[in-house]
């Protein structure tokens, strides 16, 4: 046992953790996931198709949001940055996010009937809740996110808890997945959206999705940040003379953040992975519905191509690392996913993909996509395990801990994508493919089919090629990685002394 008389080493996380609490963090990924599958999969549709909102306009609100992000996001990393409380920096946050978002799904859904008669109104009740459901993601998000970077300071662990972040993120999308189509849109509204080629082309059959989804939102939060509690006194505080919350203080933190070349490098290529990942994921529901004219059920089992992808991932990520350090492996990742995300409708383009409305096309698009799935996985895992590393990084150089700060931004990107995906598809929607409002399956002109495909197919991939290309400037591997922990605990080591002088003088 440690002398009390002798000076103490700053407690710091542990290096190995438990399995209770890897899982209990990656817990609270479902609500946050389920919340943005939601908006990804089904909100643009909801808004341009089903309550005739223009495209235009629809992707015009969500890129309003992004200036909103670009404040809120850092501004609450940086006080949860400097935060103090009983319960530690990050917690409180986590607490006050679930119930004002789940009131904020609701409300973007369930627009009143005098709104949807007007296009500006409907144009400004999608902007504010959009704006709203955003700002309580971040609440979250960035303290749940810089919590796992405060959970464990060895080079690999952190790979594997941002593993179980994935992973069970994954599994917040894929609850809505399948409750979505196997059992809503498949089974409940099946007769109803025939018709139409759909019952995601039918506004009822959203209310039973919009409630699970909010559900789901209220008990994974609220689990995750009452089980890992008990990390609270393990976790990094403030320093005892760092100034409290200050717009000055933001400022000089984003600055200082901004000023590291590796978290420099890690941006931009975020910044053009998420035109790939939001274009993609906005005109998912619109390539599965009019492009591959499936069915319900058949959407539905698309997501065997994720469930076999994300969990390789989850297994090959810490292995890549491992075997070829987080660079090579974030750049390589980086081009996989690009590349196998586009290639089943760049290879239809061509005419070298199965009939459409077949199970031998749903067989084919879950092979290309398994390895899409993989490879997300991997770069997803792998950015945020190289966050923390830079995190650790900062505070070798600046003596300041700001995960909240480098977290930040990839929630801000996570956001981004999803607005950069409804921008692209709204614009190209309305002046490019020229597909109109109540659009039913089987009845749209291979022309605009065809324009809808290079949207999602070469235009996608382009992006996340050049994103590659700039994650190859991250530099820092396990032997910067052990030379900064080192200098970490030797200077944590030289200030316990210094207390413990001072306070036998």
């Amino acid at each position: 046992m440690q002398d009390p008389s002798q000076p103490m080493e700053r407690q710091r996380p542990t290096d190995r953790l438990s399995l209770r609490t890897k899982t209990w963090f990656g817990v609270g990924t479902v609500g946050e996931s389920a919340t943005n599958w939601l908006f990804n999969a089904l909100t643009f549709l909801y808004y341009q198709q089903i309550l005739g909102l223009s495209g235009s306009l629809a992707g015009t609100a969500v890129a309003i949001a992004i200036f909103f992000d670009a404040i809120s996001d850092p501004l609450i990393g940086s006080i949860s940055d400097r935060f103090r409380s009983r319960w530690g920096r990050r917690h409180p946050f986590m607490i006050a996010a679930p119930i004002p978002l789940v009131l904020s799904i609701f409300l973007i859904f369930n627009p009143p009937a005098s709104v949807v008669t007007s296009q500006m109104m409907l144009f400004v009740w999608f902007t504010v809740f959009t704006i709203c459901m955003r700002t309580f993601v971040t609440f979250f998000a960035i303290p749940h996110l810089a919590m796992g970077a405060e959970l464990s300071t060895d080079y690999i662990e952190r790979t594997n808890v941002m593993s179980f972040n994935n992973l069970f993120g994954y599994y917040g999308a894929l609850m809505m997945h399948c409750f979505v189509w196997f059992f809503v849109f498949g089974y409940l509204f099946q007769t109803e959206g025939a018709a139409l080629g759909g019952a995601q082309l039918y506004r009822p059959a959203y209310v039973p999705v919009v409630a699970f989804c909010c559900l789901i939102i209220l008990l994974t939060i609220f689990g995750c940040a009452w089980f890992t509690r008990d990390r609270i006194p393990f976790m990094s505080q403030p320093p005892s003379d760092q100034e409290g919350f200050s717009f000055k203080g933001l400022l000089s933190d984003i600055w200082m953040a901004i000023q590291n070349r590796n978290y420099l490098f890690l941006l931009i290529g975020l910044f053009f992975l998420s035109m790939t990942i939001g274009t993609h994921e906005t005109l998912g529901i619109y390539m599965g519905t009019f492009f591959w004219a499936l069915s319900p059920y058949q959407i539905g089992f698309l997501a065997i191509a994720n469930i076999i992808g994300y969990h390789l991932g989850f297994f090959l990520a810490s292995k890549s690392h491992e075997r070829f350090d987080k660079r090579a492996t974030i750049v390589a990742s980086a081009a996989g996913l690009s590349f196998f995300w586009s290639l089943a409708v760049t290879l239809a383009l061509f005419g070298l993909a199965p009939e459409t409305s077949s199970w031998t096309l749903v067989v084919f698009i879950i092979f290309w996509s398994i390895f899409s799935s993989l490879f997300g996985a991997v770069v997803n895992i792998s950015v945020m395990s190289a966050l923390a590393d830079i995190a650790d990084e900062h505070e070798a150089n600046t003596g300041r801990r700001q995960e909240g700060i480098f977290y930040s931004a990839r929630t801000f990107f996570a956001k981004t994508s999803n607005a950069i995906g409804h921008v692209i598809a709204g614009f190209a929607i309305e002046y490019y493919v020229l597909l109109p409002p109540g659009s039913i399956q089987g009845q749209v002109p291979d022309d605009v089919l065809f324009r809808l495909g290079i949207v999602d197919g070469p235009f996608a991939m382009v992006w996340g090629l050049i994103a590659a290309f700039f994650y190859a400037g991250y530099r820092i591997n396990k032997t910067d990685h052990e030379r900064i922990q080192t200098q970490l605990k030797a200077r944590s080591m030289d200030a316990a002394n210094m207390e413990s002088q001072s306070v036998q003088s």
